[in-house]
């Protein structure tokens, strides 16, 4: 009787390293799950003595408190509110004659204020401070070193002549500011405009 001998296929080493990782996970998850690996209460209470990295930072209790006021019940005399300058149309409508912060502030800001007068028979302008109403300069050709000098007293040319004579005294007056305020519906052009004009080309600023 002859025994015949079966050879096994040979296993290749890919497959044996395969088996050897699937074993070595089976054993490592039945350990982990096992009952005396798991923490109880009692090792879950004790404290370690070492000093770890995260115990080393102090412990700090803060306490947050929310004060509900209301927002009526602030002083109505605070800064912010009385930063707000500008006037509201309820608040116009109750005090109209309330100067506005512009009108409060404009004469203190522009100080000088030109006025020119024209008539029939001559010009007339001048300089005024608005704080005080002093009368800083004046020029005008009715008066009596220009009337008899002059061939017309309400031509351009003397619109010139005034220009010129009021910079030239507003300088001497340590004046080299001053402003125009347009009445209503009036236009800076022809006569006044030459006289403004004038004023400018002799070194007076207008703000």
């Amino acid at each position: 009787m002859f025994l015949t001998q079966t050879s096994e296929p040979p296993v290749s080493p890919a497959k044996k390293m395969a088996c050897i990782i699937s074993s070595c996970a089976a054993l490592s998850t039945q350990s982990l799950l096992s009952a005396d690996s798991l923490p109880t209460s009692s090792t879950r209470s004790i404290k370690p003595n070492s000093l770890s990295w995260g115990s080393s930072f102090p412990t700090i209790h803060i306490s947050i408190s929310i004060n509900n006021n209301n927002p009526s019940s602030l002083n109505k005399t605070s800064f912010i509110q009385a930063a707000w300058t500008r006037r509201s149309r309820g608040e116009l409508a109750k005090k109209p004659n309330k100067k506005s912060w512009k009108q409060r502030t404009d004469m203190y800001m522009r100080p000088f204020l030109l006025n020119v007068f024209f008539s029939r028979r001559f010009i007339q302008a001048k300089v005024m401070h608005r704080g005080t109403s002093k009368v800083v300069s004046v020029a005008t050709t009715n008066a009596k070193d220009l009337r008899h000098s002059l061939p017309s007293l309400t031509d351009h040319n003397a619109c010139r002549i005034v220009g010129k004579l009021i910079a030239e005294r507003s300088k001497e007056a340590d004046v080299y500011a001053m402003s125009y305020e347009p009445r209503k519906d009036e236009r800076i052009e022809g006569k006044l405009g030459i006289v403004i004009d004038t004023i400018k080309e002799n070194g007076i600023i207008f703000v």
